[in-house]
């Protein structure tokens, strides 16, 4: 039995491979780098002629946004099932998966009946465990077939996220704010902090929505994903959305007035006051050891 996976760097594919090899089967892999800039469209072309010639049983993605953007692709190409934000699967016919729901609030079983499922794998939902490596495909005869209509959707230039430094989703250490912040100016102890901590600034979908900080310093289910070192959530009160994008993180320091804020008893550490008093304090502290 044979196992098709589309892989990229980081430990999202890492969790790919530990799924994948549930079919106990022979690995095979595509790097999600193996078209040049990154084309969905050639990237699902070469996995459906990749799979066909393996007699693939099933392929499978991290459920990052590459990962998901291709293997949606894939589906409507092969008219194939797709499940995604799997955490669980039990091959037989029709394979049986579990899958997150609702930013991971919720867990459902699923069946998937079709001659090969497609799975996108939910990221830092559990433990990776060491096997097999996956045996590189050959893309280069695939990228000689690809037709130019699938080049036509690429990316075309990558920018930079405000004022530099480590993206989001790559920072060790991530300091948060939300509605609690109280304004656009109300960040300034946030960055003040961050920069302490050679962290990036992140916040929550009200302050967006708020014009408060821009888009990409959005951590949740439709920000950015993140699994620091420590996560430290100011003024936030702890929406399903936004744990979704935070849950990945080593730790969580929590800041609130509220003591029954739902992120207070999700995090590892919590601390009830005014986040205008507790956050300069910690700052002043950090100054003062250094």
């Amino acid at each position: 039995m044979t196992v098709l996976v589309l892989m990229e760097d980081g430990d999202p594919s890492r969790q790919t491979l530990t799924l994948a090899r549930a079919w106990d089967g022979e690995l095979h892999a595509v790097g999600v780098d193996a078209v040049e800039p990154f084309a969905p469209d050639a990237l699902a072309a070469m996995l459906q002629r990749a799979a066909d010639d393996l007699g693939a049983a099933a392929v499978l993605a991290a459920g990052t946004d590459r990962g998901n953007d291709v293997m949606a692709r894939l589906a409507a190409r092969t008219g194939l099932p797709l499940a995604a934000n799997c955490i669980a699967a039990q091959p037989a016919d029709p394979v049986r998966v579990t899958r997150q729901r609702w930013g991971g609030s919720l867990l459902e079983t699923a069946t998937l009946h079709g001659s090969r499922p497609l799975l996108t794998v939910a990221p830092y939902s559990f433990r990776i465990t060491e096997g097999p490596e996956p045996i590189a495909v050959d893309a280069k005869k695939y990228i000689d077939m690809l037709d130019p209509r699938d080049r036509v959707v690429r990316v075309s230039e990558h920018i930079d996220p405000p004022g530099g430094g480590v993206s989001l989703a790559e920072a060790k250490v991530v300091v948060s704010g939300g509605r609690g912040v109280g304004s656009r100016e109300g960040f300034a102890i946030i960055e003040e902090l961050a920069g302490l901590l050679g962290a990036r600034v992140g916040c929550s979908r009200v302050v967006t929505s708020a014009g408060w900080r821009p888009h990409t310093d959005q951590v949740g289910q439709t920000g950015t994903k993140i699994s620091p070192e420590l996560y430290i959530a100011c003024g936030i009160s702890g929406a399903t959305q936004h744990m979704a994008g935070c849950k990945g993180a080593k730790k969580i320091l929590a800041i609130n007035a509220d003591p029954e804020a739902p992120i207070m008893s999700l995090a590892d550490y919590s601390v009830v006051g005014d986040l205008k008093e507790v956050v300069p304090a910690i700052s002043a502290e950090i100054r003062k050891h250094r």
